[in-house]
């Protein structure tokens, strides 16, 4: 799956794919879940699987030191042996159908003033040596905050990247070699 032609490797650049490869690739899953305390705090439920990871000695998730706490791992499979380490999951003796599944709580929401919100995602990747190769990324948002609505998405709905709105969901998929960065923008009722 490394194997590519060096033109064709992707340097970075975000390019949504229409179709996925033929074998499976790594699919990263999240929920997260957004509640009054989100509103005040910025931080948010996060549920989190990674599936198909890469046949690999060492690996490793490493997420924001200043946007992650509470971070556990509660499943693996076909993994040797997996730790947190301050804010990364470590992975030793990764075999092929992998999986990884995390909890945690992410400080993703930002309060933009004016009743607004904003949830930053990404960037996600997935990166070997210098290129980058296919990921999809499966996102659920729920919205349990009862004055909280949705405004917008980014990026848009194209070949690729699609969106649905589902009572207090957001659900989106994307399918994608590069760097993925998501905004989904709220607002809440005034008081």
């Amino acid at each position: 799956m490394f194997f590519k032609g060096v033109a064709d490797v992707n340097g970075g650049d975000l390019k949504f794919l229409s179709e996925a490869p033929a074998s499976p690739i790594h699919h990263h899953q999240n929920q997260i879940t957004l509640t009054p305390e989100s509103l005040l705090s910025g931080w948010a439920r996060l549920e989190q699987c990674h599936h198909h990871l890469d046949p690999v000695p060492d690996m490793q998730i490493v997420y924001g030191r200043e946007r992650i706490r509470n971070l556990n791992i509660v499943r693996s499979e076909n993994i040797g042996r997996a730790w947190v380490h301050e804010n990364s999951v470590q992975m030793e003796q990764v075999a092929r159908n992998a999986l990884i599944c995390i909890t945690a709580e992410s400080r993703a929401l930002t309060a933009e003033g004016n009743n607004r919100y904003t949830l930053s995602n990404g960037p996600y990747m997935r990166r070997f040596l210098d290129g980058y190769y296919p990921m999809r990324v499966s996102m659920k948002v729920r919205m349990e905050a009862p004055d909280l609505h949705f405004s917008d998405i980014n990026p848009k709905s194209q070949p690729g990247f699609s969106f649905i709105l589902q009572g207090n969901e957001i659900i989106y998929e994307a399918l994608f070699e590069g760097e993925l960065r998501t905004r989904i923008d709220f607002s809440t009722t005034s008081p």
